[in-house]
C-alpha cells in the first residue's frame, strides 16, 4: 500500500482528504484567483521587465558615455554663442531678483571678461516663461556666473540624464535592454542633442521635462494595468461580475508627477502646451485600451468617468498650478517687467494685491503671445519644419576662421565651428524609421510604435502651423528623443524576435551592430565641428555634406 509521500514522490495525485492542504477552499481560491491574475496580466499585456541587473549596466553605460561627451571640454569656448546671450544672463539676473534684468547696451564682452554685475535696476521685458533661465541660473549659482561651466553645466547634466532616461524608456516601452541602450545610445551621439546640451539655451531644458513626462505616463500605464489584473482576478475569484461602473482606477502618483512635469516644461516654453495635449489623449486612450482588454461592457463610459475627467483635473490642473508657482519669484519681486502694470497702467491703483499681480502677468502673457504669433523677422539660420526631420538647414552657434599660428593654426587657413546639425545617420534613417512605427501601428496595431510616435506629434507636428515664423531647426531637440525611440524600434524588427532560429538572429544582430559602428564613427567624424575644435578648412568644408549646412 502505497503512503501519500509515495504517490507525490511518483507524481501520482495525492488522495482528497479532508486533512489534505488541497482540499481547502481558501487554497483553491487563492490558487485560482493566481491563474487569474496571471492570465489577465498577459491579456493587458503587463510582463516583468527582462535582465534586470543588465539593464540597469548598459543604460549606465550609455549614460557615462553622454555625460563624459557633454563635459568634455564645456568651457572651452569662453564667449557667449547664440542665444546665450539672452539665457545665461536672464539665469544670473532671475536668482539674484526673482526676475529677469536689463542690460545696457553691448554687454557680452564685460560679461564674458567676468564682469557680471553690469545689469540694470529695472526689469527686462522677455517672452518665454522663466522655468529654463531658473535651471540655467543653477549652474552660475553653482560654479559661477564668470565662468563657462557656470553658463552649462546645468544643461549639459540635463543632458546626459536625458539619454539615461531614453535608455530606460526605451527598455520598459519595447520590453528589451537591448533596444533601451540602442535608444540610449544614439541619442548619446547624435550632435543635434549634444550641440544642445552643451549650450546654456532653453530647449534641451524643455526637452528633458517632456521626455520626464512621458517616462512617468509609461510607468503610470503599467501600474494601472497591473492593478486591473489584480482587482479583475479578485472579482473573479469571488464568483461575481465586474461591477458596471468598473475597476476603481485609485490613485495614481505617476499621473501628478507626470502633470507636475509638463507644468515645468510649459513654464520653459509654451509649445510645451501640445505636448500636455498629446500625452494627455495619450494616456486616456491607453487607459479605455485596458479596461476594454479587460472586459469591462461599459469600457468607455467607464473610462471616460473613472480615468479620463479625473485625467484632465490632475494633468492640466496640476500642469496650471506648476507653471503658476513657476512664476513666483516674479510675483515675490519689485523690479520684475510689468509686475505692477496693473496698478500704474491698467485702472487698478488700490484694488486688491494678489489680483493685481495676477491681472499684471495676464498683460504680460497677451504681449508675449503678440510677440510670438507675429515673429517674422528674417534670420540667416531660419529653417522650415518641413526640412527639420532630414536637417537640411541646421542652426550654426559660433564660426571663426583663423590664419596660421592661430589659436593652434598650423595651415593657412583654419575653422572652429559649433553647428548644431544632427548625425546624418541618425536622422536620415530616423525619418524612414518614423515612417515604419506608422505601418507597425496602424497597420500592425503595434502600441509600442504608436507611443513613440506620441513625442513627435506633440513636438513636431505643431510647428507646421507657423511656416510662416523665424523658427530654428534645433528647435527638434525637444522631440529627438522619440525619433530615437523610433529608429530604435525599427532596428529592434531587424533584430528580430526572441524566438527567432539562431541564423536569423545572428544575421540581424550582425548587421544592427555594424550599422551602430558606422553611426559612432561619424558621430566621431563631426566631432570638431560639434564643439568648436580649430580644424584645418579643408578638414571644414569636408563635413558641409550639404550646401545649406554652412
Amino acid at each position: 500500500m502505497s503512503t501519500r509521500a509515495d504517490l507525490a514522490v511518483s507524481g501520482s495525485d495525492p488522495v482528497e482528504t479532508p486533512e489534505s492542504p488541497s482540499a481547502s477552499p481558501a487554497a483553491d481560491g487563492r490558487v485560482e484567483e493566481a491563474l487569474e491574475r496571471d492570465r489577465l496580466r498577459r491579456r493587458l499585456r503587463v510582463f516583468d521587465l527582462p535582465d534586470r541587473v543588465a539593464g540597469w549596466f548598459w543604460s549606465l553605460a550609455v549614460f557615462a558615455l553622454a555625460l563624459v561627451l557633454r563635459l568634455q571640454g564645456l568651457g572651452d569656448i569662453r564667449t557667449l554663442v547664440f542665444d546665450e546671450t539672452y539665457y545665461v544672463k536672464d539665469g544670473y539676473t532671475i536668482w539674484r531678483h526673482g526676475a529677469e534684468m536689463a542690460w545696457p547696451d553691448e554687454p557680452n564682452a564685460a560679461f564674458e571678461a567676468g564682469r557680471v554685475d553690469t545689469y540694470l535696476s529695472q526689469g527686462e521685458y522677455v517672452v518665454h516663461p522663466p522655468v529654463g533661465k531658473w535651471v540655467i541660473g543653477a549652474g552660475e549659482a553653482l560654479l559661477g556666473a564668470d565662468s563657462p561651466w557656470g553658463w552649462r553645466i546645468s544643461v549639459a547634466l540635463l543632458g546626459a540624464l536625458s539619454v539615461l532616461m531614453v535608455a530606460r524608456i526605451g527598455r520598459r516601452l519595447f520590453r528589451s535592454t537591448a533596444i533601451g541602450a540602442i535608444a540610449g545610445l544614439l541619442l548619446a551621439v547624435d550632435g543635434l542633442h549634444l550641440v544642445m546640451s552643451r549650450t546654456g539655451l532653453l530647449d534641451l531644458v524643455l526637452s528633458f521635462f517632456v521626455l520626464a513626462a512621458f517616462g512617468a505616463l509609461l510607468i503610470d500605464r503599467d501600474r494601472f494595468r497591473a492593478h486591473l489584473a489584480e482587482g479583475g482576478a479578485r472579482i473573479a475569484a469571488a464568483g461575481v461580475a465586474l461591477p458596471s461602473l468598473g475597476i476603481r482606477a485609485g490613485l495614481r502618483p505617476w499621473r501628478i508627477t507626470a502633470g507636475v512635469l509638463l507644468g515645468l516644461a510649459c513654464g520653459v516654453k509654451w509649445s510645451g502646451l501640445y505636448v500636455l495635449a498629446v500625452f494627455g489623449i495619450m494616456t486616456v486612450l491607453w487607459d479605455w485600451w485596458a479596461r476594454r482588454r479587460l472586459g469591462e461592457r461599459r469600457w468607455l463610459e467607464n473610462g471616460l468617468f473613472r480615468d479620463a475627467i479625473p485625467a484632465f483635473f490632475v494633468m492640466v490642473g496640476g500642469a496650471f498650478l506648476t507653471y503658476l508657482a513657476s512664476w513666483s519669484g516674479w510675483f515675490a519681486s519689485s523690479d520684475g517687467f510689468h509686475r505692477h502694470w496693473a496698478e500704474t497702467e491698467g485702472g487698478y491703483a488700490g484694488g486688491n494685491g494678489v489680483l493685481n499681480a495676477l491681472r499684471s502677468l495676464w498683460h504680460y502673457h497677451a504681449e508675449a503671445y503678440a510677440f510670438h504669433v507675429g515673429l517674422d523677422t528674417p534670420h540667416t539660420y531660419q529653417a522650415s519644419p518641413l526640412g527639420w526631420l532630414l536637417q537640411i538647414r541646421p542652426t550654426n552657434f559660433y564660426y571663426r576662421q583663423y590664419d596660421y599660428g592661430q589659436m593652434g593654426c598650423e595651415v593657412a587657413k583654419c575653422a572652429a565651428q559649433i553647428n548644431s546639425v544632427g548625425n546624418p545617420l541618425i536622422w536620415w534613417l530616423g525619418t524612414a524609421a518614423i515612417l515604419v512605427c506608422l505601418v507597425a501601428g496602424l497597420v500592425w496595431r503595434d502600441g509600442r510604435a504608436l507611443a513613440a510616435l506620441a513625442g513627435i506629434v506633440g513636438g513636431y507636428l505643431p510647428w507646421m502651423l507657423y511656416l510662416h515664423r523665424t523658427i530654428f531647426t534645433f528647435y527638434s531637440v525637444v522631440y529627438e528623443p522619440f525619433l530615437v525611440l523610433c529608429l530604435a524600434y525599427a532596428l529592434g524588427l531587424l533584430l528580430g524576435p526572441r524566438h527567432a532560429d539562431r541564423d536569423r538572429r545572428l544575421a540581424g544582430t550582425l548587421f544592427t551592430g555594424s550599422l551602430l559602428v558606422l553611426i559612432v564613427l561619424v558621430s566621431a567624424f563631426f566631432w570638431p565641428i560639434w564643439t568648436g575644435q580649430t580644424i584645418p578648412l579643408e578638414q571644414w568644408r569636408w563635413r558641409m555634406w550639404l550646401p545649406t549646412w554652412p
